[in-house]
């Protein structure tokens, strides 16, 4: 026999019951302590400051913005037809009549009592069929920036096949109805357009006031102000959540984008049904916008790191947006075309396709470079590239795309822009309402994005801008 281990007297002698109910209750104490020490208790006050800077003009600017854009909707969806797209005069004209007493109430109720609430019975039922192919489908789970409570929310990506499902069963259960449903969307858009403006309203009242109710929760840093008209605008609530299901994540591409494509194949579709073919015009419009469509949807994944996820709460500026504006005015050049079909010559086409070949490699390329460089430094790609180490951890590119312009992909979107307007023709400038807009609208979210960046990054962002120069376009802003 081997020798034996002498065990000590205290180890070796009987434990009594006093003595085992000290030592469970030491274990309990123990393990209490840990877990305090594991998991402290959020200061939700500390987390969600309250808002002292005001954007968009503040409560003034907000009011503005929730009542004379849906205007604007409205005016372009009623005040353009094949007799003429002069939406601006014809709302003139409209308030003149009103203020000089042309329309009596009676006549103003008919206008109203005209709409056909029906309508909202088709968007609703798209947007149920987004929603549950999103949910049902399968898609890759991957996990968002860390947010400031320490977590990182889950997000399903599966836009693309929720999309294609979509689009499939539209197809084949549309496919005995012939052009019928396309020509019916054409004749009805101003009641669709409604329709949206009444759902965005819906979503954003719910998130306004589920913002307030239940468990503390993340508030966007921007939309904690306590005035209820511009939380309301901007959005109060970061991420707001029904279980798993992220209304912001999945309001901001899906509903709005392949509502435009809809309302893109039905005008070249309600224009095949009146001349019996689609003008090479038509043909450049919707390809153009589909490409762009299909590759947000591809790369879904990039939004997750966008300041509308990041940075902006989920209120009625995203949920109106995502809503209503996006299909119902970036539809515009396809609406035009149906009204007022236009052959291009080959030069024309040569050029406007040459112009949204040179945006799309400027957008994609430089999209594809930052995403790459933020996923593996160390990619062949990439590996050479210049950059700065911020103070916060993050690196700031300083060549390649990046070396150009602060936002160069900016300009490859905007250039893009500009080619979807070009095959309107020079008849009206009403089409080339999109890139006009889209001009200011780059410009402002630049300019938002440089304030956050210098809040965060301080000397390291003035070091990077000494470096790199321009905004957007390279020698010129």
């Amino acid at each position: 026999m081997g020798k034996q281990r002498k065990v000590p007297a205290s180890q070796n002698a009987p434990t009594t019951r006093a003595q085992t109910k000290s030592i469970k209750k030491s274990s309990q104490s123990i393990k209490s302590e840990s877990s305090a020490e594991k998991v402290q208790p959020l200061d939700w006050k500390k987390l969600n400051p309250k808002t002292e800077h005001y954007e968009f003009g503040g409560p003034i600017g907000a009011l503005a913005m929730i009542t004379l854009l849906p205007l604007l909707v409205i005016t372009f969806a009623f005040g353009c037809d094949n007799s003429g797209y002069d939406p601006l005069h014809r709302l003139y004209a409209f308030t003149m009549d009103i203020v000089e007493g042309k329309f009596s109430w009676e006549m103003l109720a008919s206008l109203v009592k005209s709409w056909k609430p029906w309508s909202i019975l088709w968007v609703v039922g798209f947007l149920a069929q987004i929603i549950t192919y999103s949910v049902a489908l399968p898609g890759e789970t991957v996990k968002g920036t860390k947010l400031r409570d320490g977590t990182r929310l889950e997000y399903k990506l599966n836009a693309l096949q929720a999309a294609q499902t979509a689009f499939m069963i539209s197809m084949i259960s549309h496919r005995s109805q012939g052009l019928r449903t396309p020509v019916w969307v054409y004749d009805n858009f101003g009641h669709l357009a409604v329709a949206s403006i009444i759902i965005a309203f819906v979503v954003s009242i719910f998130v306004y006031v589920k913002s307030f109710i239940g468990e503390p929760r993340l508030l966007a840093l921007g939309g904690n102000t306590g005035n209820p008209i511009y939380d309301f605008m901007i959005g109060r609530e970061l991420n707001p959540r029904i279980g798993k299901f992220d209304l912001k994540f999945i309001t901001e591409l899906r509903p709005g984008l392949l509502g435009w494509l809809v309302i893109d194949i039905c005008m070249a579709l309600k224009q095949y049904s009146s001349l019996g073919r689609v003008t090479n015009s038509m043909f450049l419009v919707v390809i153009f916008h589909g490409i762009y469509i299909f590759d947000a949807l591809y790369n879904e994944a990039s939004i997750l790191t966008t300041m509308d996820i990041t940075t902006d709460g989920f209120g009625f500026m995203l949920a109106f947006g995502n809503l209503c504006w996006v299909p119902m005015m970036y539809s515009l050049q396809a609406r035009y075309l149906a009204d007022f079909p236009l052959d291009l010559n080959i030069i024309h086409v040569i050029a406007v396709v040459a112009l949204e070949i040179t945006g799309y490699y400027i957008f994609r390329s430089a999209n594809s470079q930052k995403d790459t460089f933020r996923a593996n430094p160390n990619d062949e790609s990439v590996k050479d590239l210049e950059y700065i180490q911020t103070k916060s951890g993050s690196r700031l590119l300083t060549s390649g795309w990046w070396g150009k312009a602060r936002h160069i992909n900016y300009l490859g979107d905007w250039l893009m822009s500009a080619a979807w307007c070009l095959p309107c023709g020079f008849d009206s400038i009403i089409p080339y309402f999109y890139c006009i807009y889209f001009a200011i609208l780059l410009i402002h979210r630049e300019r938002r994005d440089d304030d956050k960046c210098r809040k965060k990054y301080g000397e390291d962002w003035e070091k990077y801008c000494s470096i790199v120069k321009y905004r957007i376009i390279p020698y010129v802003y």
